[in-house]
């Protein structure tokens, strides 16, 4: 017999905080984007870490985003085995530049795939995952 937990089996769309993402985490939970500046050359970056990946300075904090981004890249997922994504297909998997300077791996929702195009304005949302929620992006800004 499958214990319950293992007949719904593993869900690869949940975040696993630490100790150091964790304000990422509670900022995204609060309807926040998070990014992190450099004090040392001044640039942002995208995702967390706990130094700067352009001149090595651990002197990083935690700065707010605007939320606006574009859209860099995409690709529409017609199939994907793991879940839950395959109970989401068809879904826009995509790459954005936000405001700040970051570019970020993401999922375009609320928007027909025919009316995506490189350079279209998005602005951040939050899609519930499990006790955490995850940025999206959809249409505007």
């Amino acid at each position: 017999m499958t214990p319950p937990e293992r007949a719904a089996g593993p869900r690869f769309d949940l975040p696993e905080p630490d100790a150091f993402t964790r304000p990422y985490w509670d900022a995204a939970r609060e309807g926040r984007l998070l990014i992190r500046r450099c004090a040392g050359c001044g640039r942002a970056h995208h995702y967390p870490r706990e130094f700067c990946p352009y001149c090595w300075s651990e002197d990083v904090e935690w700065e707010r985003a605007s939320g606006r981004a574009t859209l860099y890249t995409w690709s529409v997922v017609h199939r994907n085995d793991l879940p839950p994504f395959g109970d989401r297909v068809p879904y826009v998997a995509a790459v954005v530049d936000l405001a700040e300077g970051p570019r970020m791996m993401t999922e375009v929702v609320e928007c027909a795939h025919g009316d995506l195009r490189i350079g279209r304005g998005l602005t951040v949302t939050f899609r519930a995952a499990g006790e955490e929620a995850v940025p999206v992006f959809r249409p505007g800004g």
